[in-house]
């Protein structure tokens, strides 16, 4: 069985501040374990993809700037019969932001969402629509904060302007700005469904973004077994298994809220760790085996 381990071409802003080359670590535990594992690029030409049977989607966090490119190789994988790990169907609906709605009708807790379709128009209506004076903006096809924008009262007209440049290229989504992302973003690992392991992402003094890109900072804190509970619903939900899944979100008033469902390629914070690894190996074996 051979297993392509899927990246991109490494880009120093992904990578700022991470101290494990995550995917070397990885590589080398599964190929310590006996499997034939290859580290590969997604839209790499010379790659002969019809040699593997695994395709699993590691890193390739340059997909959102080519996301039709990127949806078509995944087409190409199905086709030639390789198991790909996410799956496709869930890969392609977790591409798109609107994916949070259907989360949340199916009555899970989810930060309130307001959708703006290419070419439409943004306006003050979401501050009265949500009950607040802050908003976020952000690409419904995005990752790491990209073209992410904070709007209140004050801005509002220099912003409006801005957003309706970005509108004409794309689709948008109006989310309430969440006070409680300055005590922290957590972010809950399953793989195959079981929890392994979580983490804690907390924004430098003055910002919103908490990815290490942007300055923040990451702890290692042990999260309540309701918390694990209430985030391994989310991955419950999903139509199929998965290989990995990060649940995001923020805890308010004692209840785990969702900003984000990670299932293409989110950073797994394995931090070289023998033990999450093997989590890691053993939910892989139990989806190829």
């Amino acid at each position: 069985m051979k297993i392509a381990i899927v990246s991109y071409k490494k880009q120093e802003k992904f990578t700022q501040g991470v101290t494990n080359d995550e995917d070397a670590d990885l590589l080398r535990f599964l190929r310590e374990k006996g499997l034939n594992a290859f580290p590969t690029i997604w839209n790499d030409e010379n790659v002969d993809w019809k040699s593997f049977h695994v395709a699993i989607i590691k890193s390739p966090w340059d997909y959102h700037n080519h996301l039709p490119q990127f949806l078509n190789w995944l087409d190409t994988l199905e086709k030639l019969n390789i198991k790909v790990l996410n799956p496709v169907e869930i890969i392609k609906w977790n591409s798109h932001k609107k994916y949070l709605k259907d989360i949340s009708n199916n009555g899970l807790p989810v930060i309130s969402s307001e959708y703006l379709d290419k070419g439409s128009s943004f306006d003050s209506r979401f501050f009265d629509l949500f009950g607040t004076d802050k908003l976020v903006v952000k690409p419904c096809v995005s990752a790491g904060a990209q073209n992410t924008i904070t709007v209140n009262k004050s801005n509002l007209n220099e912003r409006t302007q801005e957003i309706e440049q970005l509108l004409k290229t794309e689709d948008y989504i109006v989310q309430p700005f969440v006070e409680e992302i300055k005590n922290g973003e957590w972010s809950f690992l399953f793989f195959n469904s079981k929890y392994s392991h979580c983490t804690l992402k907390t924004p430098k003094k003055d910002d919103f973004r908490v990815q290490h890109y942007h300055g923040g900072s990451i702890s290692y804190p042990t999260p309540t077994s309701l918390h694990i509970e209430q985030a391994g619903q989310y991955v419950k939900s999903l139509p199929q298994s998965t290989l990995y899944a990060r649940v995001d979100g923020v805890i308010i008033d004692n209840t785990f809220k969702l900003m984000e469902l990670e299932l293409i390629e989110p950073y797994l914070f394995l931090n070289g760790d023998n033990n999450l690894l093997e989590n890691y190996f053993q939910a892989l074996m139990a989806l190829v085996s």
